[in-house]
């Protein structure tokens, strides 16, 4: 595995290793000590995946504390543009965002702190999308912020949202849960 330090504090890209013969491919997209060995947090309480079609905009998600939780996303079908907001006060990057592309075809993965929120579009015909987290999901913690409101251009003219998302505050709304 190859980590890559982005322009967010500690996001990091990460290639995966991949290897292939000739009955397909295999790849590693988590390995626990080769996270600790850069100081990435590394103790996922809770997997899922999901699966969305062009156009879809999933975002921006994360969860307030005490449940609060790093994210490791990687996409295992199709292609998407993942989509970072740093919403901590005390970090060098706060309030700035990034955008990844993240395909099967790239292999890649991309590491999110806590104290970002994550969003992302698919720009394939589907996608379907894996995600590790540190810390079991709490509908009384899940936040968000509207993904329209911070300046990011999704470039897609007739997004497909959910309510919930639609219903998100913006970010100049937003209350902040990070230090």
């Amino acid at each position: 595995m190859n980590f890559e330090k982005t322009e967010i504090d500690g996001v990091y890209s990460i290639k995966n290793d991949m290897f292939a013969d000739a009955r397909g491919l295999f790849t590693k997209h988590y390995h626990h000590d080769g996270f600790l060995r850069i100081g990435l947090e590394a103790n996922f309480k809770e997997a899922y995946y999901t699966m969305s079609k062009r156009n879809v905009i999933r975002g921006m998600h994360f969860q307030s504390s005490p449940c609060d939780h790093a994210k490791l996303i990687t996409v295992i079908e199709g292609r998407i543009t993942d989509v970072l907001l740093d919403i901590r006060k005390s970090s060098t990057s706060s309030g700035k965002h990034t955008a990844i592309e993240l395909s099967a075809d790239n292999n890649r993965s991309l590491f999110v702190p806590t104290g970002c929120a994550h969003g992302f579009k698919v720009i394939s015909e589907y996608a379907i999308v894996s995600y590790l987290v540190t810390a079991v999901h709490s509908p009384s913690n899940d936040k968000g912020i509207r993904y329209d409101s911070f300046g990011y251009d999704w470039q897609v003219k007739h997004p497909i949202i959910s309510q919930r998302d639609l219903m998100l505050p913006a970010f100049e709304e937003f209350e902040d849960f990070f230090p």
